[in-house]
């Protein structure tokens, strides 16, 4: 490689690398973009030093495109993403599924090599700010009236499902792998679950010398039922451990770790979690990246608490429950149950047609391989589906005789409400405001470095978006408003996995700590912000 006016073997080529101020070569550096850049740190050790410069820091870089070819809109966000100085340390593109998720995973590999992990998931809608305009969007694949005066163009036939939001990411300081969660083929087809816990947790303590990860981004196949397995890591992982990600998706990776690394002729492959793990090698000189997260709910508890009585199921991933109220031993049938849930809405003068769940409270013991874990309450979220004279039905498994639980439904104002929450969340983690709930997350001391945040994930209900609230960015303005010009990207997903942090609004404002932490929501938006903490002066 050889820029103009130097010979980067070293030799006088316009004067020669020794008679260019540091400074300067510093700003031509800065310029370069980033596999320019990665070349440049090879060509001596004067070059390298003041690349090393850029990369103390972390850096997230993130483009979306809507260009309906595959090829050029994976060429318009590398475009984007490589254009200014980075060192690729993971990515992660969320796609349409009209794109090939097995040519794109492809391409992405092809241009990063296979040496960091990589992530790329099918979804029902990419956030992001696009490469062409820099202009921050929420695409929400739905087919609607082409002659229409509000349809989109990315909405049109021709169009439709096209498009790709691109991450790639590095975080000095920090260790990152994709960690799978295999299930065999041949014989016990059960998902390996606890096996799934202990890799991450041994990948985990043999970078950093500790079980605890500090961040995990999570992907599921559409086609596997999560909520077992996201109880699980909620009661195995330390209340500092954030956890976010897409619960029903269809993805393909790159492992970048041979140990993590498996046949699919042997396995299927039913989620894969990015760990984020902190380096113990790393060098005193660099800062802290911290993860913080929080959500917006778009569900609403209402009428008795109910205790479920008898639960069957009849057809594969349903549950037929039967009920009554707590304190009553008599038994409700279903279909009478759900029709006095209708007239309570009713009378709550509801105007639109809600989606309707119940929120079950499951108390239960968990073990990881031999270790026996305390016992933990969580709250799960099923969708219901009808009743019969004797029974209702919901979508999914795993409740028992005795889960207590409420109904909700979908409801845009507490949505709307609860994004409001978010926004004045995220203001007190930038301005270090609020101190008495904020200090320990946010990590503003009173004289020390203030916490800068480089970036966010969004993980948002496909069935919120403008077509929901009324108005577009109703999810994305939280940070974007806070956080201007920082580097965004998300999706729209069925299930979001979302393990809120200590102090968050949602937290401090969600239900009674009786009914359990959720952390596979429904209608709900999880805030994914990645920060970093600059050393103290003079290291």
């Amino acid at each position: 490689m050889c820029l103009t006016g130097i010979d980067c073997a070293g030799g006088t080529g316009g004067g020669g690398v020794s008679k260019i101020n540091d400074d300067v070569l510093q700003n031509i550096l800065g310029r370069l973009p980033a596999l320019t850049f990665a070349s440049a740190t090879c060509v001596s050790k004067s070059w390298n030093r003041v690349c090393s410069r850029f990369l103390t820091r972390p850096k997230l870089a993130s483009a979306l495109s809507l260009n309906p070819s595959l090829h050029e809109a994976v060429k318009e966000v590398f475009d984007k993403v490589l254009s200014e100085p980075i060192r690729p340390q993971f990515a992660i593109a969320f796609i349409g599924v009209q794109f090939n998720l097995k040519e794109t995973h492809r391409l992405i590999t092809e241009k990063l090599g296979g040496e960091i992990p990589i992530i790329t998931n099918a979804a029902g809608g990419i956030i992001g700010v696009d490469a062409k305009t820099n202009v921050l969007r929420e695409v929400k694949w739905e087919l609607g009236d082409e002659d229409g005066p509000n349809c989109e163009e990315y909405n049109t036939v021709s169009n439709l499902n096209r498009g790709i939001v691109l991450v790639v990411g590095f975080v000095p300081g920090l260790k990152v792998a994709a960690v799978p969660l295999i299930r065999p083929k041949k014989g016990n087809q059960m998902a390996m679950v606890d096996k799934f816990v202990i890799d991450i947790m041994n990948y985990t303590a043999s970078v950093s010398g500790c079980t605890s990860p500090t961040g995990i981004i999570m992907f599921g196949d559409q086609t596997i039922d999560m909520k077992p397995v996201i109880a699980k890591m909620d009661h195995a992982m330390p209340e500092e451990t954030t956890i976010v990600g897409d619960a029903s998706g269809s993805f393909l990776f790159g492992s970048g770790d041979s140990s993590h690394s498996y046949s699919g002729d042997l396995y299927f492959f039913d989620a894969v979690a990015l760990v984020f793990a902190r380096d113990k090698e790393k060098s005193h000189g660099i800062g802290e990246t911290q993860f913080y997260v929080t959500l917006s709910t778009g569900v609403i508890p209402f009428g008795p608490q109910l205790t479920a009585v008898s639960v069957r199921m009849k057809d594969q991933g349903c549950s037929w429950l039967s009920a009554s109220m707590e304190g009553y031993h008599e038994i409700l049938g279903g279909q009478d149950l759900l029709d006095s849930i209708n007239e309570v809405m009713d009378q709550d003068e509801i105007d639109e047609s809600p989606d309707l769940y119940i929120g079950v409270t499951q108390h239960r013991e968990c073990s990881i391989g031999s270790v026996q874990l305390r016992s933990a309450t969580s709250l799960a979220f099923y969708e219901v589906l009808g009743g019969d004279n004797q029974y209702f039905v919901v979508d999914g498994i795993g409740i028992k005789p005795g889960d207590s639980f409420l109904f909700y439904h979908s409801d845009s104002e507490t949505a709307s409400s609860s994004c409001a929450n978010v926004f004045e969340d995220l203001e007190a983690l930038k301005t270090g405001s609020n101190g008495k709930d904020h200090r320990d997350v946010i990590g503003v001391a009173d004289n020390g470095p203030k916490k800068e945040v480089f970036g966010g994930f969004i993980f948002s209900c496909h069935l919120r978006g403008e077509s929901y609230f009324g108005r577009p960015n109703v999810d994305s303005d939280p940070f974007s408003l806070n956080f201007p010009n920082v580097p965004l990207a998300g999706l729209f997903c069925t299930e979001e996995i979302g393990r809120d942090s200590p102090g968050s609004s949602a937290q401090r404002e969600g239900q009674e700590p009786s009914f359990g932490r959720c952390c596979l929501h429904v209608y709900s938006t999880v805030y994914l912000v990645m920060s970093y903490v600059p050393p103290p002066l003079g290291l």
